[in-house]
This record gives structure tokens, sequence and C-alpha cells, in this order.
């Protein structure tokens, strides 16, 4: 595979330079068979102190990530005009060499940055620039990204007055794209910026070695739904770890999936509008622009030419009714839930639990904020929002829930400022009972002792370890005791801490440090050791662990959480292509989760898609619903 647009492509002398100009310059030779004859060909690279003159685009661009020309002045540079970004901080102009050398690693292409003045040319003009070299990390350098070769302080001038026909757009499909993602990199941190790329070896690789030139894809199934800032992921190959429901499933460390691209749109928004997507759906015909790279995903194709979206009308699920004998736990993140949401999103919220969860009969909520939402004015109590949440789910014919939780400390639990996140719990008074009792406060940990032979919570609800440094700046799980059909059952309301500060996936440092991850092992070593407490009380005792657990079933926080058997997954029942209930930059994966004890028995696990896949979201999350007989 080649990522120029042709076997017998060769490079070639910048077109003003005169024969004498070039051989007294220090130049790259390049032998090409052409037409059965053999042609020798010289491209004007002459360096002079930190100036070079005439170079091409792929001498600029180089066969690593990083320019040989970053930090220098570039003059006389030739290319056409393939897209124009006139919008935003970020304006500036995509230029490509219309005759591309033979050597399938450099890219033809590269990015004007003009920062908030819109450049005066328009697609097709040719033209000659200077400029200097600059490697730009979008997000910053300390965020692990990869960097973004581009033009700056750039002057140019017309090099024809005729419109030139647009370089062809390279084609990324499950030919092209290698099934291998990156190459490990050099060092301590894993860098592989300084590495040659091997663009039919690593997908990555494929595409910096296309950046900043044209490329598309030919109906193109959508993996990831059109968000609020016009963007959405589609895959070139649609037989890479496909879901049921027309995702990418990301099954482990090692399946990155790298067919995946996303797609923005440099087209004016008022003529055409950036489409409404959902998983499953496709952009049929040809979606084609610039290459490019960003903080928020990596490679993205900034669509001149969007494809026609094809609407395959996903459905939102619904879950079975829990049968009579039978008790349903749902855990279900709502997504910075306080009385400042739109009154739409409490319909939707409540609707959901009513029609599409069949009325749990237990509910472990995440991301309930306080009542004030996100005014950082102190205030910690969350009545209001889950009295106002429980009124919109009577309302919608569900059962009248009753609420318990903890208030936090201000600000101690990490989440938007202000808001004061907290884990809660929602019940159906007439199916299960709460044994209240007192003593449960945000930072006073919870006992388990024993009642006769039963385990019991020295507080009901009552928080795990509140003090422990695993739970700084994070929300400390609830332990709740619950009787269903005069059976003691233990619920845990879990909202792990976050990914942030993990290198991406997607970044020069391969593997990706995962530094979270640490912080999320040492919660859930705490909450299989609560779970350990009741069990060595009981050891037949029902416990269900459920919540965002931020991480993922191959994680080493989940395999801390499984540890000794005092949990294990229902949810590895369920088909392998079917566990997920999150989308993140089009790979379908999990991040909440339901874990029982052995003494909870047979599990039924569902998880209702009905957010993730959708752009039209009541959360970033599908909930997710176990049934059992206690």
């Amino acid at each position: 595979m080649k990522s120029g647009p042709g076997e017998n492509a060769v490079r070639h002398p910048p077109p003003e330079a005169p024969l004498s100009s070039r051989l007294a310059r220090t130049s790259a030779l390049t032998v090409a068979a052409v037409c059965g004859s053999t042609l020798l060909v010289m491209t004007a690279v002459s360096a002079s102190g930190n100036t070079v003159e005439e170079p091409r685009l792929h001498d600029i661009q180089g066969n690593t990530r990083v320019s040989p020309f970053a930090g220098k002045q570039v003059t006389d540079v030739p290319g056409v005009v393939t897209a124009v970004r006139g919008f935003g901080k970020a304006r500036g102009f995509w230029l490509q060499d219309p005759k591309p050398d033979d050597d399938p690693a450099t890219s033809e292409g590269i990015f004007v940055y003009t920062a908030g003045e819109t450049p005066d040319v328009k697609e097709g003009d040719s033209i000659q620039i200077s400029g200097k070299v600059d490697e730009f990390y979008p997000g910053g350098e300390k965020a692990g990204g990869q960097s973004v070769t581009q033009l700056t302080d750039a002057k140019w001038k017309a090099a024809s007055k005729k419109k030139q026909k647009l370089p062809k757009a390279v084609a990324l499909n499950a030919e092209r794209v290698p099934d291998a993602y990156v190459p490990e990199g050099k060092g301590d941190d894993g860098n592989i910026e300084s590495l040659k790329l091997q663009p039919t070896k690593y997908a990555l690789d494929l595409y910096e070695s296309l950046e900043g030139m044209r490329a598309g894809l030919k109906d193109a199934p959508v993996t990831g739904p059109s968000s609020e800032f016009d963007e959405l992921w589609v895959t070139a190959d649609p037989k890479e770890h496909p879901t049921p429901r027309g995702g990418t499933l990301y099954g482990g460390y090692d399946q990155q999936n790298g067919a995946r691209m996303k797609v923005s749109s440099l087209l004016p928004r008022e003529e055409h509008p950036f489409p409404k997507a959902d998983v499953g759906d496709a952009l049929s015909g040809t979606t084609e622009g610039p290459l490019d790279y960003d903080n928020f995903g990596g490679y993205t194709v900034r669509a001149t030419t969007m494809g026609e979206l094809k609407d395959n009308k996903l459905k939102r699920e619904k879950t079975a009714k829990q049968g009579k004998d039978e008790l349903s736990v749902a855990t279900y993140n709502v997504e910075n839930l306080s009385p400042k949401s739109e009154a739409a999103k409490f319909d939707r919220l409540s609707e959901a639990l009513v029609s599409n969860l069949s009325s749990p009969d237990v509910v472990a909520l995440e991301e309930v904020q306080d009542n004030s939402g996100p005014n950082d004015d102190g205030t910690v109590a969350a009545d209001e929002t889950l009295k106002k949440l429980t009124a919109a789910i009577k309302k919608a014919g569900g059962p009248a829930y009753e609420s318990r939780q903890i208030e936090p400390e201000n600000n101690a639990d990490g989440g938007e400022p202000g808001g004061n996140i907290r884990v809660a719990f929602l019940f159906n008074p007439d199916r299960v009972s709460f044994a209240d009792r007192k003593g449960g406060d945000a930072t006073t940990p919870v006992k388990v002792t024993d009642d006769g032979g039963k385990a019991k919570l020295s507080a009901n609800p009552g928080r795990i370890e509140p003090q422990d440094e695993a739970w700084k700046d994070s929300r400390k799980p609830l332990a709740g005791e619950f009787t269903f059909k005069g059976r003691q059952v233990f619920v845990v309301a879990n909202h792990f801490s976050s990914k942030g500060g993990d290198q991406p996936m997607e970044g020069r440092n391969q593997p990706p440090v995962r530094e979270s991850e640490k912080q999320r092992t040492a919660q859930a070593k705490l909450v299989n050791s609560f779970a350990e407490k009741v069990e060595s009380v009981d050891k037949n005792a029902a416990i269900i662990a459920a919540g965002d657990f931020n991480d993922f079933p191959f994680s080493p926080s989940l395999d801390a959480m499984r540890k000794g058997g005092v949990f294990t997954s229902p949810m590895d029942d369920l088909p392998a292509a079917e566990r997920y209930g999150y989308v993140f930059n089009g790979n379908s994966q999990v991040l909440d989760h339901a874990v029982t004890s052995p003494g909870t028995g047979k599990v039924k696990y569902d998880i209702v898609h009905i957010n993730a896949e959708f752009h039209d979201q009541a959360s970033d999350h599908d909930p997710s619903v176990i049934r059992l007989k206690p």
C-alpha cells in the first residue's frame, strides 16, 4: 500500500527552478522507472542557516512524526489549496503538492495556520508559500497527544492564474487500513515520534503519513453519534469488532480499532447542516477532506464533501419487567442532574426508568448534583434534586420512589466545581424495605457487625471508608441494606474516579500510561474488602456493587473488585459483542457494571441501550438492570 496516488509517482523539482540553479544546490536524487525508461529527478533543498529554500511538502513532513525542518523558515514551497477553515480561532488552510514523491511515509500535505484571520485563498489556488515550520500539539504538549506539522507566519503568492484540479483523495477502507494500531515506542515514556513511519503496517502510521492530505471514505458506517460539537465517528472497516447495533466494540487494550475515524465539517452550516447521526446510521456516498489531528480523539477528516445521512432508525431498547418474585436492581448515571437541569431531562430520565427499565425495585444513581447545581455557593443538600426526579417518575406512571443519600463535604468529591455530585438510592417501598439507622454521614465509615449470624450495617445507608486516600476528590461509595421477600440484600452504589490525566490511546507515547487506574484499583480493593467483611459474617449474603466504575471489564480495577471470588461479573454471560453501554471516540465500551456475590445466586443481566448510541441523549451512559431471585 502507498499513501501517494500512484505507484509511478516520482519526486519533482519546483516548477520555476532553472536547471543551473538546481544543479548548484544540494539535491536529493530519486531514480524511478517511468514508461520503461530511467529518469533522474532532483528536488532543490538548500539549507542556509535557519532557512530552507524551495523544499517540497514531503521534505517538510519527512518520514517521521516530526518535521526535520521544525523551527526553520522555508521559502517558495509549491502547492494547491485543498480546503479553507474560515471560522473559529484556528483559521487557516490546507496545502497539498499535486506531484508527490514515491515514499509512502512522507505526507504531501500541510496545514497553514493564520490564527484568527481568514486567509484570502480558495480551493484550487496554486501558490508558492514561505513561512516557519512548527510542530503544534493540540491540547498542549503535556497532554500526550501527537503534533501537527504546520506553517505559521506565512506569506504566499500565486503560482498560476488557473484554478487547479484538487489531488485525488486517498481512499480509507478495510484494505488500506492495517489491522495493527501503532508500534511500541522508544525510551521510558514509549515515545514514537522518532520512529520511521510504517503506513502499511500500523493504522496510526498510515494516518500520520497522510497528515494534511485529502482523504476520504465511501458509504461510511457511523460508530459514534453526532455530538453537540458537530462531530461524529465512522469506520473504514465495518467488520472490525462489530456490535449487533452497528458500533465497534472496544474489547481489550490491544483492540483499539484503528479503522475508526472522526469526521467534522468545513462546509457552511447554513447550507450544509451537520448530520444528526446515531450509531448504525451511515454517511452514504463520499465523505472526504484534509486529514487533521486534534486532542479530542486524534485523526479527523475535515470534510469538504459530506456523505448523505442514511438513517437506519436505531431503536431504543426496553428491558423485561421483573417477575413477582424477582428483585430488579438498576444503575444509571444521570449526568449532572440538578434542579437547574431542563425539565425535558427530568421527563426523559423518568420515562426511561418507568418504560425502558420497567420501574426497577432499587436504582443506584450516579452524578446527582446538589440543590444549586453548578453554582459554587456551599450548598451540599440534594433533597430538591431527588424530590424533582421522584415526582417526575410518579407523573410518568412509575412507583412512588423513596430516596436515600448522604450529603458530601463541599467540593470534596470531584466532578463539576460546586455541583457536589454524589451517588444515591431510589427504591420502591411497595416492593422492598429499607432499615434506616442513624449515624451515616460524610466522614464516618460504615461498619459491618454480626447480628446473630446476619450481617448488619452500623449505618444505613453508610459510606465505605470515606476518609481513605483512595477517595480523594472522588465519590464515596454508598452501602445500603434492603429487604426483599424477607431476604436481606446489600447494594453498594459506586462512582469511581475518572480517567482524567491518562495518556490518549492515539497519543505519541505507546503504550499509553493510564495513571488513573491506580486510584480506581485502590477504590475497588476497598469495596472488595467491605463485601468480604459481609461474607465473613454470612457467606451466603446477597451483595450487589453497581455503578459507574469508570473502567473496563479487563482492567486492573475490575480484577481487584473480583479478587478472591468475592464478586463475579454477570455481564460475562452476555454475548461478547453486546457488552457495552458507553460510546467514546467511536468505540463501544463498558464503564458501568453490576457485580454480585456468590450468595446472590443466578442473575439476569441487561444493558439497556437508550442513550450512548444516540445523538439525542438524556445521559451519555446507558443504564443496566439485573434481575435475581435472592
